[in-house]
């Protein structure tokens, strides 16, 4: 660094980020410490033989607060999968459409095989409870597992394996849906106020946004911090910075082993995989949900199906996703294949497969337990702070969240 800066941030994932550009707002100067080759954090994209390929499956909720707040969505040229999904069940494709914005598609297949007229019903009972009040109201409200909140919602059995837990489940990375029903209700309001989309060049553009914004210097990478003392940071290879702050921006788990008494989360896992297609398996950009409960693939969606920058011209992706998985690893790969060539015939043998990504630190768990404090504290003494999903809630707008909690916290201190 050329001079010292006045804060440093370790880590410049999504939190990291978002904590540096609000403190250069404020015109404080502040320095990122990044580890990887790239910023992002759990937020990458891989180019690979003319594919991008996300860093596991994920989206972003055109609805989220603070993504509206610090980010140029125009500029990301997000692009949208249909509200819904297409679920497999008892040998085919089922089409679960939402009644609001889809009325049509909704009532072709009202008496559809995915749950009952009633339990439909309750989704737009669901819908109106989540969407009631104020945003921060749904952090205040009682909460309960999500399994045992959508069963007090009167879904029947066949609703919740056939549609609900795949769809919650891929979002909580675990089926049981041990999460608490306040980040259920969160979830499900983002969805019915917005749309679940991705940028038209993968997901790291978001990162990579809010990165652009930082000046010249400001952003070191391949910088590891092995401690960190207040004010001040060793790295690895033993250079000692010194400034006014340290904000711990890493994943949860280097900021346990950086940070004295910093409990280290439990962190879901997730499995994606990726193949090449001649042709897209599903037409459309949908996400296929496994109804059935049988096999490892939880999810399927055709990324070039939604934004046609994801593969090569002629060429199709599909994402794979696979949550709590028991089977043996090494075979991982040749059951997804089995599976989905039960939903899609013989043309699955042609696919290609690209890669494979076992994230063993996906997203943090949040079960009730977690979201009891909704916004956990970012200072942990003057000139000392943390920030990251882990302190909020585990979704993109939690991160961006959490970083600007941590500036206005370092602000303050700094009277600024």
């Amino acid at each position: 660094m050329a001079k010292r800066p006045g804060v440093i941030v370790v880590g410049g994932g999504l939190a990291g980020l978002a904590c540096a550009n609000a403190l250069l707002e404020a015109r404080v100067d502040a320095h990122v410490l990044e580890a990887a080759e790239a910023p992002g954090g759990r937020v990458r994209t891989d180019s690979y033989e003319g594919f991008l390929l996300d860093r596991g499956f994920q989206v972003y909720l055109t609805a989220y607060p603070e993504g509206q707040r610090v980010l140029d969505l125009q500029a990301l040229s997000l692009h949208r999968f249909i509200p819904g999904a297409k679920v497999w069940r008892g040998g085919r494709l089922h089409t679960v459409a939402d009644p609001l914005r889809h009325p049509v598609a909704a009532v072709s297949h009202l008496f559809d095989a995915v749950g009952g007229l009633a339990d439909k019903l309750r989704v737009l009972d669901l819908r109106q409870h989540a969407t009631s009040g104020e945003l921060e109201d749904v952090w205040q409200r009682p909460q309960q597992d999500s399994l045992r909140f959508l069963r007090d919602l009167g879904f029947s059995d066949e609703m919740l394996d056939a549609f609900l837990r795949p769809f919650f489940g891929g979002i909580f990375l675990e089926r049981q849906l041990t999460t608490s029903s306040r980040m259920l209700e969160f979830v499900f309001r983002m969805f019915s106020q917005g749309h679940a989309a991705v940028p038209e060049r993968g997901m790291e553009a978001i990162p990579a946004q809010l990165a652009a914004k930082l000046p010249s210097g400001a952003l070191r990478m391949r910088v590891r911090v092995a401690e960190v003392w207040g004010h001040r940071v060793r790295l690895s290879d033993g250079e000692m910075l010194h400034s006014d702050a340290v904000v711990v921006a890493t994943d949860p788990g280097t900021a346990a082993s950086l940070l004295v008494g910093m409990p280290s989360p439990v962190m879901n896992p997730a499995t994606c995989l990726y193949f090449a297609a001649p042709e897209p398996p599903v037409e459309g950009p949908w996400l296929t949900l496994n109804g059935d409960g049988q096999g490892p693939v939880n999810s399927v969606a055709v990324m070039s199906e939604v934004s046609p920058a994801y593969a090569p011209q002629g060429q199709s992706l599909v994402s794979v996703s696979v949550v709590d998985d028991d089977g043996d690893a090494a075979s991982l790969e040749a059951r997804v294949r089995a599976q989905l060539a039960e939903w899609f015939g013989a043309a699955v043998a042609a696919w290609r497969h690209l890669r494979t990504y076992a994230i063993a630190q996906a997203l943090p768990a949040q079960p009730p337990a977690v979201l009891g404090e909704p916004h956990r504290p970012v200072r942990l003494s003057a000139g000392l702070y943390v920030c990251g999903d882990h302190r909020e809630n585990a979704s993109i707008n939690g991160a961006l969240m959490s970083g600007r909690r941590a500036a206005e916290a370092v602000l303050q201190d700094l009277g600024r």
